[in-house]
C-alpha cells in the first residue's frame, strides 16, 4: 500500500483535504508530528511526502527553537533525489524551494516596500505553461484560496512558476515532475480557518488592522464551502500528476 507521509509542525496546521483524497486512492496516512519530538520517517518507493505548514520559517534553520527543521530540509532533499512525491504546503513549499537552493524574503507592500502579510482569501492566477495543462486550466477561471503568510519565495533556478496572486508572484510552483510548492492553502476546513483566526491574533492585526478577525470571518463565510469542489478538483489533479 502507497503512504502519505505527513509532516506536521504544530496541531493547528492539520492536512485536512490532502487525507480525505489520499485514502480515497487508497494511500495509508502517517503523520509525524516533528513539533512533539517524533522522529522523521524513512522513505521508500510510492511513498508521497506532505510537508504542511506553521510560523517557523526559513530563518529559523539552525536555531535552538526549531532543531529539527534541519533534519526536515535533508529529507526533502533526499525526496528529491530518490523520485518520491513531495507537496510542500506553506512552510512546506519554502523549505522545499530553500532545498533546491532557493530562499525567502519578507512579503512587502508594492508602494511602501514595508512589510505586509498576505492574509485570506484571493484568487490565484496561472502562467501560460503548457506542462501543466489541466492544472492551469483549471486556475483559468477564478480560483480563490487561503493566503496566510508573510514571506515570498526566492525560487531556485530548478523550479517552475505556475501560479501567482496579485500580492505574491511564487504561490504554485514545481521543481522536476514530482515536486509541488504550494505557498496558498486548499486544504482547509471551516473549523480549521477558525482556530487559525482565533489564535493568530497579532498575526492578522498586522496585516488586515484591527477589524481583521471579523474580515477572515465573513471572508470564510463567502468562500469556504463555495470553493470546496474546486479546491478538491486541484487536489486530484495534484495527486494524478504525482502518480
Amino acid at each position: 500500500m502507497r503512504r502519505l507521509l505527513v509532516l506536521q509542525h504544530l496541531e493547528r496546521e492539520r492536512p485536512g483535504l490532502y487525507v480525505n483524497l489520499a485514502e480515497q486512492r487508497g494511500f495509508s496516512v502517517c503523520t509525524f508530528r516533528l513539533d512533539l519530538g517524533d522522529s522523521l520517517p524513512e522513505l521508500s518507493n510510492g511513498d508521497l511526502l506532505l510537508v504542511l505548514g506553521g510560523p517557523m520559517g526559513i530563518r529559523d534553520i539552525g536555531t535552538l527553537t526549531y532543531p529539527w527543521l534541519i533534519e526536515e530540509v535533508g529529507l526533502i532533499k533526499e525526496a528529491l533525489n530518490q523520485g518520491i512525491g513531495l507537496i510542500g504546503v506553506c512552510l512546506g513549499a519554502q523549505l522545499l524551494a530553500y532545498a533546491a537552493g532557493g530562499d525567502v524574503e519578507i512579503l512587502q507592500e508594492e508602494e511602501s516596500d514595508q512589510p505586509l502579510a498576505e492574509i485570506g482569501w484571493d484568487h490565484i492566477f496561472p502562467q501560460l505553461l503548457e506542462n501543466h495543462c489541466k492544472l492551469t486550466t483549471l486556475l483559468g477561471n477564478p480560483f480563490p484560496v487561503l493566503h496566510w503568510h508573510g514571506d515570498r519565495i526566492l525560487l531556485p533556478n530548478t523550479a517552475e512558476l505556475i501560479a501567482s496572486s496579485c500580492r505574491c508572484k511564487e504561490q504554485l510552483f514545481s521543481i522536476g515532475s514530482l515536486a509541488y510548492g504550494l505557498q496558498f492553502h486548499v486544504e482547509v476546513d471551516d473549523e480549521m480557518v477558525n482556530t487559525w483566526i482565533s489564535e493568530d491574533q497579532k498575526f492578522i492585526s498586522s496585516a488586515l488592522g484591527a477589524d481583521g478577525q471579523s474580515i477572515l470571518k465573513q471572508q470564510q463565510k463567502e468562500f469556504g464551502h463555495k470553493t470546496l469542489v474546486s479546491r478538491i478538483e486541484f487536489l486530484n489533479i495534484l495527486f494524478d500528476l504525482l502518480s
